[in-house]
């Protein structure tokens, strides 16, 4: 009996767990997930600093001429203090000196020589970047489970950590099944064609952050199937396609079970993709798709992303959905859970105009899909719904709803 989307995803979360730890230089953090909380040393500013070159100065001065009694320049380790009458020229990023209220910037003064004429108002504080402000020591920086970008590189780097401590990219083989199936740099012959799963699925999970470690296509036997699933089990996840419906030639359930699979599913109440399956071999969690192309790839983005959202160990591993309208009416058979592909603009969302299972050019020209409930037959122009998108990865710490009523 199909289970729902939530009872699959429910299972995909349960088996697919976080890996070992692994230490590696910030700069080759990037798209990595931490194991550790990160807490502030510094504070930053570490002082208090001027955000532009001007003149450090006392608010009850202004409209004065001064005399200007020196320079300080950003990384000047002498003390500096500022008197009564006087003013100091200040560069950005230096240490505001004792005494100083304020900086007035460079534009805003009159200059003669040594003399220097304020403005007749100078607010409080004006550019003066207080210690703190920015970041306090003792601060948590970033949370256990995030995965790192450029930008928290940045704060990584302004508290002098080198290294930090981030779980094992998952590892991934992936293989297709089928007689009639060639990789595309080999010859077809008289009723064959391209294997597209195996090269897609493999840069996806290289886009996702993965080690993909064996790429190929097996025959439809028993033990060909066998044997790259042999080859594979050293592998987090295994991602197969094809093989797992009711046919004569369809093997892949029977090669996996007799090699102890474990299975937590073996159809998905959704509509492309009801036979996809999931399980684990020992530790090697184990997803198999559809072969037809483009039932295979709305249930990779499905469950083959959650899957490696959480191997990777990272907070946000359920996949999110983007609220947006319906460019254009749109009608459908209700009865089953249903995967649209087609094109958010930003605004709106279009289905795509042709798309069956079988399909591989549908998805090339879509950047998301809609996963509507089986109650649903149809929308109006400009109806609500929500989008999961399929070239950028939407996901959250907390598990919501992606479908659209």
């Amino acid at each position: 009996m199909a289970i729902s989307v939530e009872e699959a995803f429910e299972q995909v979360y349960k088996l697919s767990l976080p890996l070992g730890i692994e230490i590696a230089p910030i700069e080759n953090s990037i798209h990595r997930v931490l194991t550790e909380n990160i807490v502030a040393e510094y504070s930053l500013p570490s002082f208090d600093n001027t955000a532009m070159d001007g003149y450090a100065v006392r608010t009850a001065d202004a409209g004065k001429t001064l005399l200007q009694s020196c320079v300080i320049f950003a990384g000047d380790k002498d003390e500096f203090r500022l008197v009564e009458d006087q003013c100091i020229r200040i560069m950005t990023g230096a240490k505001i000196p004792q005494g100083c209220e304020a900086i007035v910037p460079i534009e805003e003064v009159v200059v003669h020589g040594d003399q220097v004429t304020l403005p007749t108002f100078i607010k409080p504080s004006q550019h003066i970047r207080l210690k703190g402000e920015d970041i306090q020591a003792g601060t948590t920086l970033l949370t256990k489970g995030t995965f790192l970008c450029a930008h928290h590189i940045s704060l990584l780097a302004s508290q002098g950590i080198t290294h930090v401590k981030l779980y094992r990219r998952p590892s991934v083989a992936i293989f297709s099944s089928g007689n009639e199936l060639k990789m595309h740099y080999e010859t077809l012959g008289a009723n064959q064609l391209y294997n597209t799963n195996t090269p897609t699925f493999a840069s996806r999970a290289r886009e996702l952050g993965c080690d993909v470690i064996s790429t190929a296509t097996a025959e439809d036997t028993l033990e060909s199937i066998q044997n790259h699933i042999k080859s594979a089990l050293n592998a987090d996840l295994i991602i197969t396609s094809g093989g797992v419906s009711v046919g004569d030639a369809d093997f892949t359930k029977k090669a996996f079970q007799s090699l102890g699979f474990e299975s937590a599913f073996e159809s998905v109440d959704i509509k492309p993709g009801k036979p996809t399956t999931f399980g684990r071999i020992g530790k090697t969690v184990i997803l198999n798709l559809p072969g037809n192309p483009l039932a295979a790839a709305l249930c990779f983005e499905l469950f083959g992303q959650s899957a490696i959202l959480a191997l990777s160990g990272r907070t946000d591993k359920y996949l999110s959905a983007i609220t947006t309208k319906i460019a254009e009416p749109f009608k459908m058979k209700k009865g089953r859970r249903a995967l649209i592909p087609g094109w958010f603009d930003g605004t709106a969302f279009t289905p795509s105009p042709k798309f069956g299972p079988g399909m591989v050019l549908p998805l090339s020209q879509a950047n998301a899909y809609m996963m509507v409930d089986a109650s649903v037959d149809g929308f109006e122009k400009d109806a609500e719904i929500k989008v999961i998108p399929t070239r950028w990865c939407m996901s959250s710490p907390v598990q919501n709803s992606l479908i659209t009523f």
